[in-house]
């Protein structure tokens, strides 16, 4: 687990920003969920023979009354819990969003740490394509807004229940036939969850994936016609796809349109943004049956792709900073900056480094204001303050130059201040 400290914090407020303003333009509204939620639900909802349920939550027992916790490993789960305590789905569906940690057990590795964080968008009751398909628009616009290049799109369908129980069997039975080419995790799942091993990692073993029975193959006439809708919305908008029949994603609650956001480059850890449909999770936590859909995406991993490919990152820096030569100008000072910073200016007064008397050399105080990236700097001067002027001395522009504004119109200067950010 790490800290995210200045400057690097104003990246997350950077993208964390981006995030709501598209949210907004699709009208997805915020949710926030409990970072605990009782272990039974990620159990339920995530499936027992998962990596996250069998290796990664970090789960204890509530040493007051016995109850068995578990720090949130995704937030789906929680979303839904809510959505059904609440009946959020009572007058209709809902499209949310959230933001904040999760926490896995695994191994760190590049852009993932074991508190990791999620922005995630569910539309919950809705069940045609066109909301699968708006999902897809939405995460592939937020690469847009973020400057983000090469990021390509996978898609599949996992059908239906039924469609899924006949591929099972033929998957259980072609990999009971190459039972000596198995895996001692694969041989662990080949009757509790056989979906997973085309999941697999292990080198030794992707011949043996690639010539397993494709799930798409069993499809009926809707699932393919619901797959069919997702693509032909996305070819319409010029968002490329490409369909990878061993897609199937971590959770056992998804049905229908699956789908991962990959980079080439972040290692073998590529997946920066998935999801897809999960019809039944709601009715399997305790609700009215619902359809659902949703992703999610790792914030560290899309941060470093975005410090990868040199996307620009605006710099959080103040527009002013407040140079006070004494102690007695203080409460003028601050009720200047303090109208400033209500018109929307963003300023950084200086501060003693002690509590003695002065406020620190004019020298320092211009090398400390230009090092804070500020466009302007503000002197309150003896000789200008008892004239009822400040000095304003551009610091960005090479000619240094000092103009002086009077106090009384200190607003009128302010706007020329935002003007000029």
């Amino acid at each position: 687990m790490n800290d995210i400290l200045p400057p690097d914090s104003a990246r997350w407020e950077w993208l964390e920003e981006k995030v709501r303003h598209l949210m907004a333009r699709y009208a997805y509204r915020n949710m926030r969920t409990p970072i605990v939620e009782p272990t039974p639900l990620f159990v339920r909802g995530l499936g027992e023979v998962t990596d996250i349920v069998e290796k990664e939550m970090y789960s204890f027992e509530d040493r007051l009354n016995g109850e068995r916790l578990t720090l949130r490993p995704e937030a789906t789960a929680g979303v839904v819990r809510a959505v059904v305590e609440h009946s959020m789905l009572y007058e209709g569906g809902k499209r949310l969003y959230y933001m904040g940690p999760m926490f896995r057990h695994e191994r760190p590795q590049r852009g993932r740490y074991r508190q990791f964080h999620q922005i995630g968008a569910e539309a919950l009751g809705f069940g045609g394509p066109e909301v699968d398909a708006e999902l897809i628009l939405l995460a592939n616009a937020l690469w847009k807004d973020i400057g983000l290049s090469n990021v390509r799109l996978e898609l599949n369908s996992l059908g239906q229940p039924e469609e899924r129980k006949a591929h099972r069997a033929a998957l259980i039975a072609y990999f009971e036939q190459n039972a000596d080419q198995l895996d001692e995790e694969a041989r662990r799942r080949l009757h509790a969850n056989p979906l997973r091993i085309l999941d697999t990692k292990n080198p030794a073993m992707q011949a043996l994936v690639n010539a397993a029975p494709r799930l798409i193959d069993f499809l009926g006439t809707e699932s393919l016609a619901h797959f069919d809708a997702v693509k032909a919305i996305l070819d319409a908008n010029g968002v490329a796809w490409t369909v990878n029949p061993r897609l199937v994603r971590g959770m056992d609650y998804y049905n229908l349109t699956v789908f991962e956001f990959i980079t080439e480059q972040l290692g073998s850890q590529g997946t920066i943004c998935g999801g897809g449909r999960y019809d039944y999770l709601i009715e399997q936590i305790g609700g009215k049956p619902a359809p659902a859909v949703g992703w999610a995406l790792g914030v560290e991993r899309v941060l470093e792709l975005v410090k990868e490919q040199g996307a620009e990152v605006p710099a959080l820096v103040p527009d002013v900073y407040a140079i006070i030569p004494n102690r007695a100008a203080l409460p003028v000072a601050t009720r200047v900056l303090e109208q400033l910073r209500a018109s929307g200016v963003q300023v950084q007064m200086h501060g003693a480094a002690t509590a003695g008397d002065g406020m620190g050399k004019m020298k320092a105080q211009f090398n400390k204001a230009d090092a804070s990236g500020a466009q302007y700097a503000l002197v309150f001067g003896e000789d200008e303050l008892a004239r009822g002027v400040v000095g304003v001395k551009s610091l960005r522009d090479g000619a240094g130059a000092q103009v002086e504004q009077a106090i009384a119109n200190v607003a009128d200067w302010a706007a020329t201040l935002q003007s000029n950010r």
